[in-house]
């Protein structure tokens, strides 16, 4: 009964197309092509395609290949309406569209003039997640916050707006999200002391309809005292600016480069908010809300409906930015509407999307130890919040003290490569980073424009455990446990794809492009390709054949040593160190590889 529940939720998100985007919708319900780099608006990543499938898996080859021209770290993946591929790249955020029927010539290329400064400023890799399509129109919001619609056909622009200020460290790296006749948009940045926000434009116009920020004044947060609720209450006047010291929330971070989702049926859309600046936490007192949090809002107004945050006070630059994956599945045999997130801190959360309620919170790494525990007892003065262990808390062991062994490290037990999930095993796909850290944090000024960071980190591989630093894991959202784990030897960055074939696909730091069985985890096929895959798997039909298709490029925040050039163990804020073996396994690159059966 689950099954057919949570097989249908995609078309039963369909059967309320008036409040939706009509294209998207339609689009998303065909999986011969792909709109949106989430699959679908539910963020599944689930294809129902199933002519590859576990027992013929193994006989994939590679059917052609795309070189990008641009090294650096390649996230997100292409896209396939029709008979048209859009690809991207990392900055310069190059945009090209390849003629499936003709070989895959270059129909038009875009390739949009910024400014190089836009590159220092970024803080993590000049990664970019991905392109939209909706209505006849290719989205781009590239590194410098120039969100651009091109004409599909032609790749001429129709408009173009700036979103953000790159002086002051106000950059992009994320994806956008169509919603009705709007583009909604993110920010980077709360490494530059940015105050996050995200913003709605007109689809057709590129004019600006709202934004919202994630920490201040009610009114710019579009919170409602009364109305918006956290864990079930409403959250009270001045919420955020209650939880920070004087005019701190103006530098407060929050930033919004994650994944968004939306529910039609509902009529809201989630995403979550990052670190608070500093990553100093005793410079900041409280519990600098609304950052490390998960918002529901409605895509036409603004206006937050519930709001939970997730890791009061960070102290270890845990993110909140991970994608929202909806779901319509029975707990203690009522059927709910869910949303499931991992989140960097190493948990993962099931909660009730229409109202918040937190209903599972486990760990999805065994080795997570800053918190003991989510405390979801009602009558607790703590409920929905961690229980914070305290040798792992540098806000109590305080400035200048290297506080040890931490887990996971900030990276988090996952960063934004996007989990899967399969409604026919009723499990979600994740990839994991398993990796622990040093971390100290110390004294620092805000200057606009300049790092504003506050700590120093290095990271290394869970002591005490198989040795490599990552884990591709199956996770039942509703018992919260792991149901089974394939060690990798790094950590696994690329976004997962679970299709009806009973096949998960993924691609590791060192190259690989692997297939799994969705119910064991067995693996069943892999193939090295050019570069470190951090890039998410698709999947398309083209002339009845089904393919596989995945963006090769090593970087992003675990490969910046290997894209950036850097050495120092501390640089790329701890990363560095941490995944020097990489350069013994890969190259920089910037592939695209498409396989298929043979004929």
């Amino acid at each position: 009964m689950r099954q057919a529940h949570l097989l249908g939720l995609v078309l039963a998100l369909g059967t309320t197309g008036a409040l939706a985007n009509e294209d998207v919708l339609k689009r998303t319900q065909d999986p011969n092509q792909q709109v949106l780099q989430t699959l679908d608006y539910a963020n599944t990543r689930y294809s129902k395609l199933d002519q590859i499938n576990a027992s013929n898996v193994k006989n994939l080859q590679v059917a052609w290949t795309f070189s990008t021209g641009v090294l650096r770290g390649h996230e997100g993946s292409p896209l396939v309406v029709g008979d048209i591929m859009y690809v991207h790249t990392p900055f310069p955020n190059i945009v090209y569209a390849l003629d499936l029927n003709n070989e895959a010539k270059i129909l038009w290329k875009y390739e949009p003039k910024q400014d190089p400064s836009v590159i220092p400023v970024m803080c993590c890799d000049t990664v970019n997640r991905g392109l939209a399509y909706s209505d006849g129109a290719v989205i781009l919001h590239q590194a410098d916050t120039t969100l651009v619609s091109l004409d599909a056909k032609t790749g001429k622009v129709n408009w173009s707006v700036k979103n953000g200020d790159s002086k002051i460290g106000e950059t992009n790296t994320a994806t956008v999200l169509p919603v009705k006749d709007k583009i909604i948009v993110g920010i980077s940045g709360a490494e530059y002391g940015i105050r996050g926000h995200i913003t709605a434009y007109d689809a057709k116009s590129g004019k600006q309809v709202w934004r919202a920020y994630s920490v201040g004044p009610d009114n710019e947060m579009m919170v409602d005292p009364e109305k918006t609720t956290s864990l079930g209450k409403p959250v009270g006047k001045d919420s955020s600016l209650k939880t920070w010291e004087g005019d701190q929330w103006k530098t407060g971070g929050g930033a919004t480069w994650g994944w968004y989702s939306y529910d039609p049926k509902l009529d809201l859309f989630y995403y979550g908010t990052a670190n608070p600046s500093t990553w100093n936490p005793k410079q900041r007192p409280g519990d600098n809300k609304w950052t490390m949090a998960i918002f529901a809002r409605n895509p036409d107004t603004g206006q937050a409906k519930w709001i939970y945050q997730m890791t009061p006070h960070d102290e270890w630059d845990y993110d909140g930015i991970n994608e929202m994956i909806l779901t319509d599945q029975k707990i203690d045999g009522k059927e709910r509407p869910l949303l499931t997130h991992f989140d960097r801190n190493g948990y993962a959360y099931t909660l009730d999307r229409a109202t918040g309620e937190v209903l599972v919170a486990e760990k999805f790494d065994p080795v997570v130890n800053w918190a003991s525990k989510i405390d979801l007892d009602k009558g607790s003065k703590t409920y929905g919040r961690p229980l914070v262990v305290s040798k792992y808390s540098t806000e109590q062991n305080g400035e200048d003290v290297n506080s040890k062994g931490i887990c996971p490290a900030a990276l988090g037990t996952k960063d934004q490569q996007p989990a899967a999930f399969s409604p026919k095993t009723q499990l979600f796909y994740v990839p994991t980073n398993h990796v622990c850290m040093d971390y100290e944090p110390f004294r620092v000024t805000y200057t606009p424009g300049q790092p504003y960071v506050g700590a120093t980190l290095s990271m290394y591989p869970a002591p005490g455990s198989h040795g490599g630093m990552g884990n591709f894991i199956a996770w039942d959202n509703i018992s919260g446990k792991i149901k089974w784990s394939n060690p990798e030897q790094f950590s696994v960055w690329s976004g997962a794809l679970a299709t009806a074939g009973d096949v998960v696909f993924y691609g590791t730091l060192e190259g690989y492009l692997k297939a799994v069985d969705s119910k064991t985890g067995k693996e069943l096929y892999k193939f090295k390709t050019a570069s470190g895959v951090i890039g998410n798997v698709m999947t398309y039909t083209h002339k009845g054949k089904q393919h596989i298709a995945v963006l090769s490029g090593v970087g992003g925040w675990a490969g910046i040593g290997l894209a950036a050039g850097l050495t120092d163990p501390n640089a790329g804020l701890g990363a560095v160190g941490g995944y020097a073996a990489l350069s013994s396994y890969t190259n920089l690159g910037g592939q695209l590889t498409v396989i298929a059966l043979p004929n």
